[in-house]
């Protein structure tokens, strides 16, 4: 029983740091865009990513 008298003022503790967090996290605008990361991994840009082949001179280049 006198464990309870710990874990009580513990657990109101951790609440009150989850909500404070909450808040913070709503203020700054982490919850605003809840559709975007869903969709961003749908599209493909993949072609930035990759190296592109390197144009070699023609002859009619050289000789201007």
């Amino acid at each position: 029983m006198e464990v309870i008298y710990s874990l009580i003022p513990g657990m109101m503790f951790f609440g009150v740091l989850f909500v404070i967090v909450l808040i913070i996290a709503v203020k700054k605008g982490q919850y605003e865009d809840m559709e975007g990361g869903g969709q961003r991994i749908l599209m493909d840009d993949d072609e930035d990513m990759m190296p592109h082949p390197t144009k070699k001179p023609d002859a009619d280049e050289k000789s201007t």
